[in-house]
């Protein structure tokens, strides 16, 4: 391939390599390949964009429009790392797309971030490698947020008063600030294995300017502290064992679980599916083998009859919340039709925007 234009600016660092690609394009014997970095793409992807593709992405998958593969692990022992390889393609879409979305948790004591991927899309039409989206993580991040927006826009009660987070890494300042897209609320508590990473959590969502009007961020000392009395708790760890309780859950409550995206992860006690009056999968052969409902499965608390799918709830082919008391659980572990749709909004404003 022959560069045709590339401005390269060397700023990040992803698994030793430093980069923020601004803009290539190459040439190919099938045409031209675009390639962004991070900064054009948040340019590109704005949070509302997202969470509609997502919608839309939700309700092609239940409807059978859209083709969505196995997912690809690979762990990496000696450096705790995982990898996680995840495509899709949205029937009628001018594109479909490969992630590649990397955690290395020892990374930060390197000066390096500790999640990291890219985006690879190819044409639907010949199969030519259309783009290569060095986003660093963000697409994953920001669809992965827009699910549980699509979520709570569907599941939570109209009202709602206080949120609990558990967590505190990117993924918890996103759920929240695309929480209040969807809907408004007073109080956000969050709880953090490191109370100083809680406090800064805090920080930075009160400074971000995206949380509804005279909403407060306060830290939770514990998890329980942070469950109780929260309309909507949203988890988003990366823990091996339960940490949510069900004699924590009030009534009429949505737990968005969104940190088990391995089998091996599990943020709530299978106690909790068993009490809920609903229970909702991103993708039901997928949670099968992963998240939170393939261990209340194994432990035959739930049946399969007992999940729905949210794109079914989306396409309205099933109802979303019936009633302000029922207790809902979505389990979201992350599915390759929202990074095609995602990647789909980027490659559309691109060429828009020339």
């Amino acid at each position: 391939m022959i560069l045709e234009d590339c401005r390269v600016a060397l700023r990040r660092g992803l698994g030793g390599l430093a980069y923020d690609v601004i803009v290539v394009v190459m040439t190919n014997p099938m045409g031209q390949t675009l390639v962004l970095g991070e900064a054009d793409i948040r340019r590109l992807l704005d949070p509302q964009a997202c969470i509609d593709a997502v919608e839309r992405a939700f309700t092609a998958y239940a409807q059978g429009g859209a083709e969505l593969p196995g997912v690809i692990h690979l762990d990496i022992p000696e450096a705790h790392g995982e990898i996680h390889i995840k495509a899709g393609y949205l029937h009628g879409g001018a594109y479909y797309a490969v992630k590649f979305a990397s955690g290395f948790p020892g990374n930060p004591s390197l000066g390096l971030p500790a999640n990291g991927g890219v985006v690879v899309v190819f044409d639907a039409r010949t199969g030519a490698l259309a783009a290569i989206l060095l986003d660093n993580g963000y697409i994953t991040d920001l669809r992965t947020a827009a699910a549980g927006a699509v979520a709570a826009k569907h599941l939570a009660r109209a009202s709602i008063a206080a949120v609990g987070v558990i967590g505190t890494g990117a993924q918890a300042r996103l759920q929240v600030q695309l929480l209040a897209r969807v809907r408004a609320f007073q109080t956000v508590k969050v709880w953090g294995r490191r109370p100083a990473a809680a406090e800064q959590c805090v920080a930075d969502l009160m400074a971000s300017g995206s949380l509804p009007q005279n909403a407060r961020v306060v830290v939770a000392d514990t998890i329980e502290a942070a469950v109780t009395g929260s309309d909507v708790v949203i988890t988003t760890t990366a823990s091996r064992t339960p940490l949510v309780r069900a004699a924590w859950i009030q009534s009429g409550s949505l737990i968005i679980a969104v940190g088990s995206d391995g089998p091996d992860k599990r943020e709530l006690e299978v106690d909790v599916l068993a009490l809920a009056d609903r229970v909702v999968a991103d993708s039901l052969p997928q949670c099968r083998r992963l998240g939170e409902i393939h261990h209340a499965l194994d432990a035959g608390v739930i049946q399969d009859s007992r999940v729905t799918e949210l794109g079914l709830i989306t396409s309205g082919e099933a109802p979303g919340r019936a009633t302000p008391t029922e207790i809902i659980v979505c389990d979201l572990t992350g599915v390759g039709v929202q990074d095609v749709a995602a990647a789909a909004v980027v490659m559309e404003r691109a060429k828009r925007h020339g």
